[in-house]
Order: C-alpha cells, then sequence, then structure tokens
C-alpha cells in the first residue's frame, strides 16, 4: 500500500491517498482544500474509485462533495447513525467559521460490523467505533496491517466527545472492546497528529485505563 498523508485546513486533519502498484486508489477523509487534492492526486496519475469517510464532522468530510464530481466517484460510510451530523453540516461550519458546506449525505452508508469493503486493491474491515460521533467507523486493512480509524485513538490521546453526539463512555468502550483487540503492531493513522500502534497506546495513552 502506498499512502501520502496531506493534512488539510486549518483543522490540520490527515486526508489519506492510498494507491496500489496499478494505480487504483481511494481517499480516505478528504476534510477540505478540494484543489490541492485534486491537484494530488492528479498528478500522481492516479484512478481514483471511491472517497471514505469515517464520520460526518465538518474537517473530515469538507472536500468530499467537490472530489466526486470531479473525480465521478461514490462516497462511503460513515454507519448512517452519523445522519444528524451530515444534516448539520452548514451548522458546524458556521459553529467553526472556517468554511462553508451544505448538508448532504455518502452514497452508501456501511453499517454492517466487519463487512468487509473492497477497494483500490484493498481489503477493509468495517468497525463501528462510536463515541466521537454516533456512526464513527474506522477501516482496519489486516493484510497491510494499517487502521484509519478517524478521531477515536490518538498517540497518546483520545477523540474529544463534547460535539453532537459524542460519548465518552462510547469512545472508551470503542477503544478498549474493538481497537485494543487488534494487534499490537497494528499501524494506526490517526484524524490529527503522529500514528501510532495499537501496542504503543495499550503501555502509553494515558486516556484508557
Amino acid at each position: 500500500m502506498n499512502i501520502e498523508i496531506i493534512p488539510v485546513t486549518v483543522f490540520q486533519q490527515n486526508c489519506s491517498i492510498i494507491w496500489n502498484d496499478e494505480k487504483k486508489a481511494a481517499i480516505i477523509d478528504p476534510g477540505g482544500d478540494a484543489p490541492k487534492l485534486i491537484k494530488r492526486i492528479d498528478a500522481l496519475g492516479l484512478d481514483l474509485q471511491g472517497i471514505l469517510l469515517t464520520h460526518g464532522h465538518l474537517d473530515h468530510v469538507g472536500a468530499a462533495t467537490k472530489l466526486k464530481q470531479y473525480f465521478n466517484v461514490e462516497m462511503m460510510g460513515s454507519n448512517s447513525l452519523d445522519k444528524i451530523l451530515f444534516a448539520a453540516l452548514p451548522q458546524q461550519s458556521r459553529q467553526f467559521g472556517v468554511f462553508e458546506i451544505d448538508a448532504f449525505e455518502p452514497d452508501h452508508w456501511l453499517d454492517k460490523e466487519g463487512e468487509i469493503l473492497n477497494i483500490a486493491g484493498f481489503k477493509f474491515e468495517i468497525l463501528h467505533l462510536p463515541g466521537h460521533a454516533p456512526g464513527h467507523i474506522g477501516f482496519i486493512e489486516h493484510n497491510e496491517g494499517i487502521a484509519f480509524t478517524g478521531d477515536v485513538l490518538f498517540k497518546q490521546g483520545i477523540g474529544r466527545t463534547d460535539l453532537l453526539g459524542g460519548n465518552h463512555t462510547d469512545l472508551i468502550n470503542s477503544i478498549k472492546q474493538k481497537m485494543y483487540q487488534l494487534p499490537d503492531d497494528m499501524v494506526v493513522l490517526p484524524g490529527h497528529g503522529p500514528h501510532t500502534t495499537i501496542g504503543q497506546e495499550k503501555l502509553n495513552n494515558p486516556f484508557v485505563k
């Protein structure tokens, strides 16, 4: 798996472009700066297969509609429990005052726990990881040993739970009961900040006891 992480917008959200050796690609959480993302995908000569969304917060979906229109691909995820967040995108944009965005919904909700999503030559297991957002999901590529899990678990940190639909107990349960069941050497690429591993967080994360 080839991976390029592009931090986008003032939120410095980790947008991930992934592709295989045949240049088939997907983009995970395009949170904004659509022209920059489009330019990079074109420069790499990638064949974009789809847009994957971990959850419906503004900073993770801000460029999704523009990329969908430009590349004529579908948006997949998150879990449909995030409908309230996608409907509230205009309010989110006013709350943070960074850029305007209309409400929309993905083309496909990913509601089936353990479902395998085949895209760009990769196989992602879908995990429902509520807490930061009610419909938050993770994309787990076991063959590559990489987990794209948005704003659930960070390097020595956890996602905030004070936004619409957040729940601290659910977040901790998602980490302990699902993420911490993954192999210790699984690399976690979070929505913000540096990558980590499951094993490192089990040992060092002060927020998960």
